[in-house]
């Protein structure tokens, strides 16, 4: 086991909201806080940064304190063991948190607890020298890093308090129960004077806290009473924790404030929506009580009010305009911090000069479904700079904006048109239902769908109540939209077929290089020009003539691309499917005959394995050396997508990528977020409360090498023949229909749905095949 391992990395990799070591420990705050006493929320550290590490682990404590406001709160949940020791570990057994299962395989028991049978490793019947000498930490939840369990040694109260955090809070949660046998917790609190009172005791037990305020210095030390779930029975009075918070002032007899879980402060209904919040706040306020709200995690299930971005979520008890909290008990302090410090300090605050640009995908699809109506208004309320439309044809020579040319993706098309299903190999191997095949009266009829970038069946749904929203626009409503609106500019997309397994974003190079696909397919097929069609559109919308708004032509194909470059007023951006590691000279100067931006996917920007960073390339260096801006894809909030090094907080991967990497723009399904930091004073990394990137691989270079994982082979380096594509073909309409045959005997809307099963299983493989995957 290790206790200290290389923690200068870890401060260096930092993603801190308090700026050098050497800041004041309460700097002078101008906003009007609506707390109790009008100062600032607290942020409390529950087991230090158990979101990363193993609760109170020396890591965990560290880290907390290197990583949160200055004046952050270390919380211990108080154990005893048999000898009457104090160790911080949540609950009251230890089979979740360490390794006690494996060291001691036989020795559970049952006991009563608060009236319940409990069976586990009870901390009871086990010494100090048993815990300390065998057993070690491990991380309780299966979101979080495991690469750090059995690496530690469980942390008793002396070892937190010695981390020396601005405020250390004890918590006791089961004091009756060690009373019963024969422990007392309160002669523990006396034996442990000498490293001084805590600043914070609470408890969810009425008689112990009664007990402690005729023994601690109340000056010094203030105490919580902490109420449980709502159904819960406290031990003193057999009431609910529900009923004891309509007698606040009964609390307010022996306490100084209460911690509560968050849904007592904003109620979250069975769909996962927010209700409107209760008056618990105000009610304790006029009392006198502190308000601490906890329960705050970033890889939780939050409501999808907060378009699972954990600091809207802070901001909605801080930030509201009627009330705030008094502090938050959180498993990702730096999170918290960035919320108190940063984003309600400063809010509404505008874009720096050299921000880069937030490019919406598909408008702001992660709340509303892709290239829809409402999904752009939202994109331009949450602040995107560049809304983007990606150009489909429909068959009677529409343009309009949809992700995909398989409307099936996007669309609820399969109940209505399944009949029309077919294969177009030069598209895609799997059957679909095509855009250039359905009218676009046809297209109008069709709902949109929400797509789930992780799989219809994750457990990480976006937002269900608008999974049908919205409709489809044409490309022409769709600048005249983006003019009406004076968005910085807009990106048109014309692009290759692409498809998703298991919620990654694949292309088929096979495919890519077999011939001519979207736009040629319409081209020589069907007598569709989406070229000219994107063209004219432009030029009727006058952006042609024009300087005020960008307007970034997007595509994988230069032949695409070429189309448009002699129209000063236009940007042209060559969208690089392929992960590279490295951006050679000769490659680069190619990409410069046709086009003046890329967009690379993040993997090419930064090296990950495993889940951990790695480090970076030197391709925007690169880029931009030739002056080239670099566009960084795709951004997403879910904690699911994010790294570990980002702390599961989507606004370190913004931060990452444009303050640390210097990215010209990122493309992302949540523009708020993207725009929120961009357009805060926190995005100057050189003020003292910058929110900063991360070090790429400093984490994973904190764990000892043995369990470091195998280096992977880099990814290939771009190449000239990478770039280039054959001309498009040129258009020619296509003979009348042939009359319609005679139906056979069976079904063909069931034929055509198992051809599509069937062919999908056929892109995997195919693609696996030619990919090495």
């Amino acid at each position: 086991m290790i206790k200290y391992l290389l923690f200068i990395s870890l401060l260096i990799h930092a993603t801190s909201a308090v700026g050098p070591p050497d800041e004041p420990a309460s700097p002078t705050s101008s906003k009007k806080w609506l707390t109790l006493k009008g100062e600032r929320p607290v942020v409390v550290a529950r087991g230090g940064f158990s979101g990363l590490f193993p609760e109170s682990s020396d890591y965990a404590n560290q880290m907390a304190i290197s990583t949160a406001l200055a004046e952050v709160v270390t919380l211990c949940n108080l154990q005893l063991t048999k000898d009457g020791r104090g160790i911080c570990l949540k609950g009251v057994t230890l089979e979740n948190s360490t390794t006690i299962e494996w060291v001691y395989p036989k020795r559970a028991t049952t006991n009563k607890v608060n009236g319940q049978d409990v069976t586990g490793y009870f901390t009871i019947d086990y010494t100090s020298e048993e815990l300390f000498s065998d057993v070690a930490l491990v991380q309780s939840s299966l979101n979080r890093p495991s690469e750090f369990d059995d690496q530690m040694p469980i942390s008793t109260v002396e070892d937190v308090r010695n981390s020396k955090p601005y405020a250390f809070w004890l918590n006791v949660q089961y004091d009756s129960f060690y009373t019963e046998h024969k422990l007392s917790v309160a002669d523990y609190i006396k034996s442990t004077a000498r490293l001084g009172d805590p600043n914070y005791i609470s408890s969810p037990e009425i008689q112990f806290l009664v007990a402690m305020g005729k023994i601690v210095n109340k000056a010094k030390t203030k105490l919580i009473f902490m109420f449980l779930e709502k159904t819960a029975v406290e031990p003193t009075t057999k009431q609910t924790y529900e009923k004891l918070a309509n007698d606040l002032a009964k609390i307010k007899e022996f306490a100084a404030g209460i911690v509560v879980p968050k849904d007592y402060i904003f109620p979250v209904d069975k769909n996962r929506y927010l209700e409107a919040p209760t008056t618990l706040v105000a009610d304790a306020h006029k009392l006198g009580l502190e308000v601490y709200a906890s329960g705050f995690a970033n890889d939780n299930h939050i409501s999808f009010n907060y378009s699972y971005d954990p600091a809207a979520e802070y901001l909605q008890f801080i930030d509201n305009g009627k009330f705030s909290v008094d502090g938050f008990i959180t498993d990702f302090p730096p999170t918290a911090s960035n919320a108190i410090s940063c984003f309600a300090e400063y809010s509404g605050g505008k874009p720096r000069k050299e921000s880069a640009l937030v490019i919406s995908h598909n408008g702001a699809s992660g709340i509303y479904p892709g290239s829809t109506d409402l999904a752009y208004q939202l994109a331009v309320d949450d602040g995107a700079d560049i809304i983007d439309c990606s150009v489909q044809m429909s068959k009677d020579g529409v343009a309009f904006c949809m992700d995909s040319v398989d409307v099936t993706k996007d669309t609820t098309a399969i109940s209505t048109f399944i009949s029309m299903s077919t294969t177009v190999p030069e598209i895609q191997p799997a059957a679909g239902i095509f855009s250039f095949d359905l009218s676009w009266s046809e297209i109008q009829t069709l709902q949109p769908l929400f797509f789930d970038p992780f799989g219809r069946d994750s457990q990480i749904p976006r937002n269900p109540a608008n999974k049908n929203k919205g409709k489809f626009v044409t490309l022409a409503e769709f600048l005249e939209f983006a003019k009406a609106k004076a968005v910085t500019g807009v990106l048109i997309n014309i692009e290759l077929y692409i498809f998703t397994l298991n919620g990654q974003v694949k292309t088929c190079k096979y495919l890519q290089n077999s011939g001519p696909q979207n736009a040629g397919y319409l081209a020589s097929k069907k007598g569709l020009d989406i070229v000219d069609a994107v063209s004219s559109a432009l030029a009727k919308a006058t952006l042609d003539k024009q300087s005020t708004q960008l307007v970034l032509i997007q595509s994988d194909d230069t032949s695409v691309l070429s189309k448009f470059q002699n129209v000063p007023a236009y940007k042209r951006v060559l969208y690089l499917k392929e992960v590279i590691g490295d951006a050679p000279r000769k490659p680069v100067d190619e990409i410069k005959k046709y086009a003046d931006a890329v967009s690379l996917e993040k993997k090419s920007l930064i090296t990950a394995l495993n889940g951990y960073t790695m480090g970076t390339t030197k391709v925007v260096e690169e880029m931009h050396a030739a002056n080239i801006s670099v566009y960084a894809s795709l951004l997403r909030n879910e904690f699911v997508s994010l790294l570990f090094d980002y702390f599961s907080d989507p606004t370190s991967e913004v931060a990452t990528l444009t303050s640390g990497l210097q990215v010209d723009g990122v493309i992302t399904d949540f523009p708020a977020t993207a725009s929120r930091y961009l357009r805060n004073p926190c995005s100057d990394v050189t003020r003292l409360t910058a929110i900063m990137p991360i070090e790429a691989g400093a984490l994973i270079s904190s764990m000892p090498p043995e369990l470091q994982p195998p280096a992977s082979a880099p990814s290939p380096a771009l190449d000239v023949a990478d770039i280039v594509d054959p001309p498009l073909p040129a258009v020619i309409k296509p003979p009348p229909a042939a009359p319609p045959t005679a139906p056979s005997g069976k079904s063909g809307a069931m034929t055509n749905a198992a051809n599509m099963g069937l062919s999908l299983l056929a892109l995997v493989g195919f693609c696996f095949f030619f990919q090495g995957y």
